[in-house]
């Protein structure tokens, strides 16, 4: 049986995109491992389908980190030699195409996002330019590669001469039966975000806007980066009864939330390429629960909403006029005028199982070139 390991930096807890391609790459006839990152805070794993392993660190951010990870990961892999590597994003590039290239065995990378844009390094363009010329040496050395969103697997051909097949972070198909049982107050609307909260995904605005409704309240499921001055906010603004923090959330737990929501909001601000090219795994976990959504105007979000016709797309960033769309969308579902058959249609077209075969053919060519011998 050929042996894939993948390796992640996070803890992989709530990485949704790792654990849908590790258990599809398993289901295929593959022995999958999962290799992440564990840290005092990190929550115990529920029992997975495939082996999982996490590695502890002496250092937890910064550069020291980045180094850190990539030696344990190398020096692991030099030891676990699997027959394919598959590194997800570029911080677990390094320490991954150099034991690869050791071991001589196949190397596959996963581009989450387009790491040197993320919204963090804006501003910081020393940082930003190590990262790039990371980016600039080891991806025109890659023979696979894949990615969540065209934008970005076209930057990759433009730029270094690279094809990346798409493979988006569309969600598992979920079915009628699986809504019963769940508890929604008719008389409160329940609008959702999921994700990581940090820097430039809309928050702030989400937060203001519960001042302008009535009858609804909004959870905020994950934890990250802004989590604090967020909770300061809501307290300052006296809308403890309104805005509730639900924290990190494993992935097995995840849908008792998504599926008790009314709406769902993906309001990522216009803060470099990455966020601009983004199509986020939040996004088809709201369509899969069948709620409408509010997303930012940016390109591939608006795409997708307008082509579906599953939402609204956020052009005035005002608290008002986000309350105005929610409450919209609110009356045009409970009327289901036909708001409710266009998130149908959309969840039976924008499932995993129709993506997956793509990565499923994308394997069976990796595992050719493994089969011949061929690094």
């Amino acid at each position: 049986m050929i042996r894939i390991t993948s390796l992640v930096s996070n803890d992989i807890v709530t990485d949704n995109r790792v654990h849908k391609i590790a258990f599809s790459l398993g289901e295929n006839g593959y022995r999958v491992k999962l290799v992440g990152r564990k840290h005092n805070c990190s929550k115990k794993l529920q029992h997975r389908p495939y082996e999982t392993r996490r590695l502890k660190l002496w250092f937890n951010k910064g550069p020291l980190f980045y180094l850190n990870l990539n030696l344990r990961f190398f020096f692991f892999l030099l030891k676990d030699r699997p027959d394919i590597i598959l590194s997800n994003d570029l911080d677990t590039l390094p320490g991954c195409w150099m034991a690869a290239r050791i071991r001589k065995k196949q190397l596959v990378f996963d581009s989450h996002e387009l790491f040197p844009e993320v919204p963090e390094l804006v501003n910081r363009p020393f940082i930003k330019g190590i990262w790039k010329a990371i980016e600039r040496f080891f991806l025109p050395r890659l023979n696979y590669g894949f990615t969540v969103s065209k934008p970005i697997a076209d930057y990759y051909y433009d730029n270094y001469g690279v094809k990346f097949e798409l493979i988006r972070n569309l969600g598992r198909f979920r079915y009628d039966y699986e809504f019963k049982g769940m508890d929604k107050d008719p008389d409160v609307a329940t609008i959702i975000y999921q994700g990581a909260v940090n820097l430039g995904r809309g928050l702030e605005l989400a937060i203001q806007s519960m001042k302008h409704l009535g009858n609804a309240r909004l959870w905020i499921v994950g934890d990250g980066d802004v989590i604090r001055r967020l909770r300061q906010q809501v307290m300052q603004m006296g809308l403890q009864d309104k805005i509730s923090f639900m924290g990190r959330v494993p992935l097995e737990k995840l849908w008792d939330f998504t599926a008790r929501a009314d709406l769902g909001l993906s309001l990522e601000e216009n803060l470099g390429l990455n966020y601009q090219y983004a199509l986020p795994n939040k996004l088809f976990d709201y369509i899969q629960a069948r709620i409408p959504v509010i997303v930012s105007d940016l390109p591939e979000m608006a795409s997708l909403v307008k082509k579906y016709k599953i939402g609204k797309v956020l052009v005035d960033r005002k608290p008002g006029k986000l309350a105005d769309m929610i409450n919209s969308l609110l009356k045009e579902q409970s009327e289901n005028n036909g708001l409710n058959s266009h998130v149908e249609l959309a969840a039976r077209e924008l499932c995993w199982e129709r993506e997956e075969e793509k990565l499923i053919l994308l394997f069976k060519h990796v595992r050719g070139s493994v089969e011949q011998g061929i690094s």
